[in-house]
């Protein structure tokens, strides 16, 4: 079967994201345990959380584009990507570097995930 590359970046990425977000969780469990205000570390939590939920969430999405048009799916895997690092990476350097400047920033990345949602629902139910 020939797997459009799209479909493979964003699927590969996916799977890229979910290790990553494996790996953070682990970190904090056993890294930051000690390290960290019990808040901080459930944000931590939170982030990886999020970025294992995504991260699965791009691996259907690629999956989705080996047999349907690829236009919304494409939108929906950008918005992922942008929430993943608005939202996971400004909560796991809010936590690692101590910047909570960075909460600022933390709010977009939940809007770009739920129009992630919004985008692949318009999708899938206009088929």
């Amino acid at each position: 079967m020939d797997i459009p590359a799209e479909a493979r970046v964003y699927a590969g990425t996916g799977a890229i994201l979910a290790g990553v977000a494996v790996m953070a969780g682990a970190f904090g469990a056993h890294g930051l345990r000690d390290l960290v205000t019990p808040e901080r570390l459930a944000t931590f939590e939170t982030a990886a959380r999020y970025l294992m939920y995504h991260g699965l969430a791009l691996v259907v999405v690629g999956w989705m584009m080996t047999t349907m048009p690829r236009t919304g799916l494409t939108w929906t895997a950008r918005l992922f990507l942008a929430g993943s690092a608005l939202f996971s990476g400004s909560l796991f350097a809010l936590v690692l570097f101590d910047w909570p400047a960075l909460g600022i920033v933390t709010p977009l990345g939940g809007v770009a995930f739920i129009a992630g949602w919004l985008v692949l629902a318009r999708t899938l139910l206009r088929r």
